[in-house]
């Protein structure tokens, strides 16, 4: 599918279509939470979840963490009637993509070629916000991610705001949340701060000595945390998903070698002969 120069073509209209309805709609942080909700559910041991579309079955959506994410997945739907032949899955992990750009984010390279699956994991692998450290290191190293993408992807929260009707908190994290910047790192260690959102989850992140290393990293240099949540949100939005051009190059490179040592063989073989007939 990733090959498929057609295919390459639909993602590219999809997602300046989507870039104009997530301008015009607000809606980023809503479409960001849908790209991580979907890919979130990844299990590294099991190979099972992740980024494959299946948040759009009415069973996840059902799913406490998801509660409010059925008008993201509607809203999503406009832009899949236009372009029937993209994956759920690639949409939803493309809308998470343009939302972080379209508000000031940094680009994330994108690789199209994720398949859809209906079939939902059980309720319960998603963070619980109202948890600490462990909790967090539990959840995101079961994705095979690590303490660096746990801080940076917290970062993500510096859009949007929490409703009480999705979760047993209201607020926002930011000043600007439609604004994608440093600003949540700056705020967290702003203890002055108070009429913003701090969930546990957040204050896990400065109460931990590690990964406080990083919100003061991050609160104080906004490239670096561009530059670590791109890397973040790239691996999160790949869990599990293999790329067909990867298994191309490889297959091929191991033909190349293959074809290589074949060759050296017979011309050591062709040598040695000579060397018998010369001596």
């Amino acid at each position: 599918m990733a090959q498929d120069a057609e295919y390459v073509k639909e993602i590219q209209e999809a997602r300046a279509q989507l870039a104009s309805l997530i301008t015009n709609k607000k809606c980023a942080p809503l479409m960001l939470r849908l790209a991580w909700h979907d890919a979130g559910t990844y299990d590294a041991k099991t190979r099972t979840g992740g980024p494959n579309g299946s948040i759009r079955n009415q069973q996840e959506l059902n799913h406490d963490a998801n509660k409010g994410l059925k008008t993201a997945v509607e809203l999503c739907e406009e832009v899949k009637v236009k372009h029937p032949k993209i994956s759920y899955a690639d949409l939803y992990q493309l809308a998470g993509v343009v939302a972080v750009e379209v508000t000031g984010g940094p680009t994330i390279h994108f690789l199209p070629g994720r398949k859809d699956s209906l079939e939902s994991p059980q309720e319960g692998r998603l963070p619980d916000a109202k948890k600490g450290a462990s909790h967090l290191r539990d959840i995101f190293y079961r994705m095979g991610l690590n303490d660096r993408d746990i801080v940076a992807l917290s970062g993500g929260h510096t859009l949007g705001k929490a409703h009480k009707d999705r979760s047993d908190f209201e607020g926002q994290w930011t000043r600007d949340p439609n604004k994608f910047d440093n600003s949540y790192f700056v705020e967290l260690l702003n203890s002055k701060s108070k009429e913003l959102l701090k969930l546990p989850t957040d204050k896990a992140l400065i109460e931990d000595s590690v990964f406080r290393k990083y919100v003061e990293l991050y609160a104080k240099d906004e490239d670096a945390f561009f530059r670590d949540y791109a890397i973040s949100h790239k691996k999160l939005s790949e869990l599990g998903f293999i790329n067909p051009n990867c298994n191309y190059r490889s297959k091929l490179a191991k033909g190349v070698i293959g074809f290589a040592i074949a060759s050296t063989v017979v011309i050591l073989g062709y040598l040695l002969e000579l060397n018998k007939k010369i001596y």
